[in-house]
């Protein structure tokens, strides 16, 4: 998808979002109904229409330009080199995390013991890495998609497994917006992939409020994380209480959803 696509593809969401339709926008910047649907239609709009219909709509023009660019096609993982060098260092690691949630320098300093000094020097790094393009007054521009991923069975995966899952499920998922499943079942091989699917959607969702809600005051949000797991899997102790004769092929199924703070 184009430049021009992406852009105007964020204003319609953001004129959604705003309840204004076409012939509501037609209206406030005195063209034809019929006029505006083509001008969205072939995707030919220029800097000064885009900055009037923002205006007439409400919308800040510099939200639907960030949007755009934070939705522009850029890598989904990392390479394993990349992840051996945030693993490498714990700090480093710290701030790409960071910079994944869109904290700025200042965010960072305020809540981690971390001097402005050394964050901007993890942050050029982070700009070598290619995690981030770091511009002027230590801001930066994220470079992977909303999707992005850790590679699987990767360097950070594993300190996440090492380190960070008894962390996490130390909770207790009792805090307003928290929650824990642990849903057994026997199911077929299709609709396994298809509960895959629905999770893939779900994160998909979870990437489209994390964008929205980049635009309220730091004091309005928080961060959560969600972890999923979902495999054909039975606890190894229940598989020691097994007959000999038992096959242990198709056992339970285990799904995880859960979120924290």
């Amino acid at each position: 998808m184009s430049s021009p696509e992406l852009l105007l593809n964020v204003l319609r969401t953001e004129l959604r979002a705003a309840g204004v339709t076409y012939k509501i926008l037609a209206e406030r910047i005195g063209m034809s109904e019929s006029s505006v649907k083509r001008m969205f239609g072939q995707k030919d709009m220029s800097l000064s229409r885009l900055a009037q219909i923002c205006k007439a709509s409400g919308i800040a023009m510099e939200d639907v330009l960030r949007q755009a660019a934070d939705v522009a096609p850029h890598s989904d993982n990392l390479t394993l080199a990349q992840e051996k060098s945030l693993i490498a260092e714990p700090k480093l690691l710290l701030v790409a995390i960071c910079c994944l949630g869109h904290w700025t320098l200042e965010q960072i300093v305020d809540t981690y013991e971390i001097s402005p000094a050394e964050t901007i020097l993890h942050l050029v790094a982070l700009d070598k890495l290619e995690l981030i393009e770091l511009r002027p007054n230590n801001r930066y521009r994220l470079n992977v998609s909303p999707a992005f991923h850790w590679l699987p069975d990767g360097p950070v995966q594993q300190f996440f497994r090492d380190y960070v899952v008894s962390d996490y499920f130390n909770g207790r998922f009792d805090h307003v917006g928290e929650t824990l499943l642990c849903v057994p079942a026997r199911v077929s091989s299709r609709s396994a992939q298809e509960v895959v699917q629905k999770i893939q959607q779900l994160v998909a969702e979870l990437a489209r409020l994390h964008q929205e809600d980049r635009k309220l005051r730091p004091e309005e949000i928080d961060g959560f994380t969600l972890l999923v797991g979902f495999r054909s899997w039975e606890f190894s102790a229940f598989t020691a209480l097994r007959r000999p004769e038992s096959k242990p092929a198709m056992t339970s199924i285990t799904h995880q959803i859960a979120t924290k703070k």
